[in-house]
């Protein structure tokens, strides 16, 4: 019988060759005098072969012409066409012309030419048909023996093909092959006889190993690769020799090739648990880590590393030091994943060392400005506050050291250390006045408005003694400068241009951002950097720094400041004991709050002053000019401004910490499967077993879905059914729709709803959006009353909607004759891709979140309307609906209130990030007000989700 159909390996377009000529004129052609024209001929008769089109008739032709040839790529073409051409005849017997093939193949088997030699040796690893190769057999024993080793390796590979299709033709093959690995010296030659004799005679092979266990060592790579596939193999059926494979690759992980380093690393993990070969294990990863150049390496060798480190818990950390020397490589995503690991391994002992490290880089990084290195700098600092915040035997020293990063303007460095500051500070009560003297001490120094305002907010609420109060108002005068603010910007207005003009002033760069804050509106935020290198004489005098910002505009600011000095005040009454103290700093705060007052509503200002900010430095003002305090008053106010905050702080931190140690506790304790669950035999091992290291079968079926239970069942699928014609159309259509990561399937179902036969009946697709169609629907042919299912293929490149449309064309008899054709059409109604299916909920810290929501450029403001009274009831409806996660703490969003602001995130399966607030509020006759702002690098992502929201609204009406 005919062998069953295989897929060749030769894959061609259909260009550069005619495929349109008749089978006289490719007679014609192949009887050409010309090999080129000869040799293009053949290439389309073979593309025309893969096609459908087998043109037998010209088998005989090819012998007669063609295989005389002695061009060898006219060679290697036919060898193409003898895999690829029907061999058989209608009753299943070899044709009689492929006789002479067999002679043509024997005589190149035979060829005094190396390469024709191993060419057609590979050409017979293809060849499956037992009738072609038993005459063949002998020939191919030959080649062993040959001089070259290219022939001998080809010989090697077409026996165990051989032996593998069709034992009983070579029947001695393991016997005859492990006498030629004996007598063997080529290291590829010997590779491939150890790899047949491990897949065809395991104890041959074993035993070949043993015997030579003191040569492994110095073999060559192949051979040691061949060996560690030999122990993958054979330590499954628990071999006795397992202490000799354990001392095999003990001792391979000290080789100098990365790719046996490796292979051997992996296996031994799966065959060792004692603490010794785990520590060999990770040192030999990590010392491949450093030494490979190549990136996408070092993050899958990290990958096995840190599943080694899981699988045997606190086993690694004492090499927490040797993993760190991998931040040598320039790459951000391998510093990162370092960094994470390093984290994890850190204990009470390594912990002074690790800091010390981390130190050392992050004095190397902060001497240059490259964005690259500004990012590392970043991400240094926050696993410097990680070590602060989880051993307080180096939080002193790391603080002090990240402290000397506020007076960054150029980066995000300045902003996370203030707010690592804030968070140590209630953390650690004993560290709280050491932090607070330096921090004080550092005003002057501050160049943004953000460190400005979380280093107020610190001061303000726990400067609790009378020298901190102190201090930190001496501080402020200092950077605020003279007062009023007004008067003297006046008073410098009115002096001569040339008293004014300083060529040895630092010249002040200003920037501004408007920045989101946590409730959802929006604030200016300003920063200044100075530069002395510049030539040009000053038209300003060089100002203290909270001044600039104020003049800048940073009214958001100067609202901070005006609480800071309620906060100071407030804690220096309840304090000090001196009236006339208690007076004068009274008053002295007020008089600041007044100044900025009035300098914002000048000319001198860059942007007059926001109302917010305006009424809260009014409110500021009023608590602390009131002429009498009653006691129950000031513990009011006592209790607001210096309680409150710390309380509502304390909360927030206490609720990160919570989610933090949920995701831990996931992460670490993997669900229990039970007993009656079904498993695959792969997996009865359980978790710990060899094969979850060594099972690449396993693996591959993880990589392409195989193994993964579908989480659609029948009524799911009839969900994403889609009606595309209409009932009465002669063409019905409906297409099930299968999104697959990138991919997405159509499967169509075409019935034929006329007593007439629809011939060349195709579908013609195109698409809107970032769709490709990749596989375009071939014609067919369908009979009356029939149904034909059609499949289509379409790529997916980025999130947003797209739309599917096209038509159904089909050819009928025409009225009257039966012989001619009427082409017809019917249009599909359109497909629209749902791009929920490529957004899943993504979590991101707060500064993440304001860093990202800055630097999107595409924002798609929604405006809320739904009939939904409830706004807590609304966010869980929009939640839902765009498949988004709730930033905002559930503490934060507890109580009934009439007012609601969240923010959102989610990503992409293509990595897009997606951002969203929630700003609304319920009205006094039941009906929620507001909008949702969207907001995303791209466009698409954002108009998508935006269309999304919308439709949610309406459906929920």
């Amino acid at each position: 019988m005919p062998s069953d159909p295989i897929s060749y390996t030769l894959v061609a377009p259909n260009a550069g060759y005619r495929l349109d000529m008749s089978t006289q004129e490719l007679r014609s052609n192949l009887q050409s005098q010309n090999d080129e024209v000869k040799l293009e001929t053949l290439r389309a008769i073979i593309v025309s072969t893969l096609n459908g089109e087998p043109h037998a008739s010209l088998l005989m032709p090819i012998i007669q012409y063609v295989l005389p040839s002695k061009d060898k790529n006219i060679k290697k073409m036919l060898q193409f066409y003898w895999e690829v051409c029907p061999k058989f005849d209608a009753e299943g017997k070899l044709k009689q012309e492929m006789i002479l093939v067999c002679n043509a193949i024997r005589n190149d088997l035979q060829h005094p030419n190396e390469y024709i030699r191993g060419s057609t040796l590979r050409f017979l690893q293809k060849i499956k048909e037992p009738e072609i190769l038993e005459p063949l057999v002998p020939s191919v024993r030959q080649c062993l023996d040959h001089r070259h080793s290219y022939v001998r390796k080809n010989a090697v590979m077409a026996i165990w093909c051989i032996y593998h299709a069709h034992e009983y033709l070579i029947s001695d093959a393991p016997e005859l092959i492990e006498s030629f690995l004996v007598a063997e010296s080529d290291a590829t030659c010997k590779r491939n006889a150890l790899m047949m004799l491990v897949h065809t005679d395991m104890p041959r092979a074993v035993e070949y190993v043993m015997n030579n266990i003191t040569q492994v060592p110095v073999m060559d790579e192949l051979m040691q690769m061949a060996v560690i596939e030999l122990i993958r193999m054979d330590a499954k059926r628990d071999s006795e020799h397992m202490s000799d494979y354990i001392q095999i690759l003990s001792e391979l992980l000290t080789t100098s090739s990365h790719a046996v380093k490796y292979e051997a690393a992996v296996t031994l993990a799966g065959l060792a648990d004692n603490v010794l070969a785990v520590k060999a294990i990770a040192s030999a990863l990590i010392e491949l880590t450093v030494q490979e150049s190549d990136n996408n390496v070092k993050l899958i060798v990290l990958d096995r590393l840190n599943a080694l480190r899981l699988r045997h818990e606190h086993v690694l950390d004492p090499l927490v030091i040797d993993l760190l020397r991998v931040l040598s490589s320039s790459d951000m995503d391998v510093r990162k994943k370092v960094l994470d690991m390093a984290l994890d391994m850190i204990s009470v002992r390594t912990v002074e060392e690790v800091v010390l490290v981390l130190r050392k880089e992050l004095t190397k990084m902060s001497q240059t400005q490259e964005s690259s290195n500004l990012s590392y700098r970043h991400l240094l600092i926050k696993s410097l506050h990680s070590c602060a915040v989880r051993f307080s035997e180096v939080a002193g020293d790391v603080m002090l050291e990240l402290m000397n990063f506020l007076s960054d303007s150029v980066s995000t460095s300045a902003v996370d250390v203030i707010a690592f500051v804030r968070e140590v500070v209630e953390r650690f009560p004993d560290m709280r006045n050491d932090i607070l003297v330096k921090l004080i001490q550092s005003f002057p120094d501050f160049r943004n408005g953000k460190v400005y305002r979380g280093a107020m907010w610190i001061v303000g609420d726990y400067a609790t003694t009378i020298a901190n109060v102190n201090d930190a108002m001496q501080q402020i005068r200092k950077v605020i400068g003279e007062i009023p603010i007004l008067a003297s910007e006046e008073q410098y207005m009115e002096q001569p241009e040339s008293s004014q003009s300083d060529d040895s002033a630092p010249t002040m760069k200003h920037s501004t951002a408007t920045r989101v804050r946590a409730d959802g509106t929006y604030a200016t935020e300003s920063a200044f950097t100075a530069d002395t290198t510049s030539d040009k004489p000053q038209a300003s005098r060089s100002k203290p720094p909270l001044r600039s910002l104020i003049l800048f505009g940073d009214f958001y600011t100067a609202s901070v400041l005006a609480v800071t000095l309620v906060k100071l005040v407030l804690r220096f009454m309840s304090l000090s004991s001196d009236e006339g103290a208690k007076n004068m700093l009274r008053a002295e705060a007020m008089l600041i709050m007044t100044s900025i007052l009035r300098v914002g509503q000048s000319k001198y200002v860059a942007t007059q002053i926001d109302e917010d900010s305006k009424e809260r430095i009014m409110t500021c003002l009023q608590i602390l000019g009131r002429a009498t305090w009653s006691e129950q008053d000031a513990h009011e106010f006592a209790r607001v401004f210096l309680d409150e905050s710390r309380e509502a702080y304390a909360m927030m931190l206490q609720h990160e910490h919570q989610r933090a140690s949920k995701i831990t506790e996931i992460k670490q304790h993997a669900p229990i499967q039970q007993p009656h669950e079904q498993l695959s035999f792969r997996q009865l091992g359980g978790t710990g077993s060899f094969e979850d290291e060594v099972d690449y079968e396993a693996e591959l079926n993880r990589a392409t879905g195989m193994s993964a239970v579908s989480k659609d069942d029948f009524i799911s699928k009839l969900q994403r059914v889609v009606q595309l014609t209409g009932l009465s159309d002669p063409v019905y259509a409906e297409a099930y729709v299968d999104v697959h990561q990138f991919d997405i399937m159509l499967d169509v179902l075409v019935v034929n709803q006329t007593d007439e036969t629809f011939q060349n009946l195709s579908i013609e697709l195109a698409t809107l959006g970032d769709l490709k169609l990749v596989e375009r629907p071939s014609p067919c042919t369908i009979a009356p009353y029939s149904f034909q299912s059609i499949k289509a293929t379409i790529k997916v490149s980025s999130t947003e909607t797209g739309v599917i449309f096209g038509n159904i064309v089909y050819e009928r008899a025409s009225v009257g004759s039966k012989h001619s054709l009427d082409s017809s059409y019917v249009v599909l109604n359109d497909i629209h891709i749902d791009i929920m299916d490529y957004i899943s909920p993504s979590y991101v810290s707060e500064t993440q979140f304001r860093s990202m929501w800055t630097g999107f450029e595409w924002e798609n403001k929604v405006n809320v309307k739904t009939d939904i009274s409830d706004v807590r009831e609304y966010l869980n409806h929009i939640l839902k609906a765009t498949n988004m996660a709730c930033l905002t703490p559930e503490a934060s969003l507890a109580g009934d209130c009439g007012f609601l602001s969240a923010n959102l995130s989610a990503a992409s399966l293509f990595g897009e990030d997606a951002l969203a607030n929630v700003s609304i509020e319920r009205l006094d006759n039941g009906s929620i007000q507001g909008h949702v702002r969207i907001r995303s690098k791209t466009q698409g992502i954002a108009l998508s989700l935006g269309d999304k929201l919308s439709m949610a609204q309406k459906s929920s009406a």
